[in-house]
């Protein structure tokens, strides 16, 4: 088991309160660990904080098992994943969230 592997089954062993044991890398954060939408942001945001990355709404809800969230987290840290580019400016008129990197338009 890897380090992120490792500190990602804490995070979610602390978050869940359930046994690290019971965390495998096929294990799903919703249906299977019991994760709901709350505990969701509260480890992804975890995870952010000890990795020191940014986890984009549209890659966290995307996020199913613990696996996808440990590779994600390895591909960040290595620099390989597209979110850890810098995003191209948008050519609509709305405005671009730095946080999720959707676009919106104003109404």
């Amino acid at each position: 088991m890897t380090d992120v592997a490792a500190a990602v089954r804490d995070i979610l062993a602390f978050h869940l309160g359930t046994d690290e044991a019971r965390i495998a890398d096929d294990a799903r954060l919703a249906e299977d660990l019991g994760a709901d939408s709350l505990d969701a942001v509260e480890i992804f945001m975890s995870c952010e904080e000890r990795f020191d990355i940014e986890i984009p709404n549209r890659v966290a809800a995307r996020l199913v098992t613990v696996g996808d969230a440990v590779r994600f987290i390895e591909s960040e840290l290595a620099g390989e994943s597209p979110s850890s580019r810098p995003e191209r400016p948008s050519t609509s008129l709305g405005v671009n969230s730095t946080r999720s990197g959707e676009t919106f338009s104003p109404r």
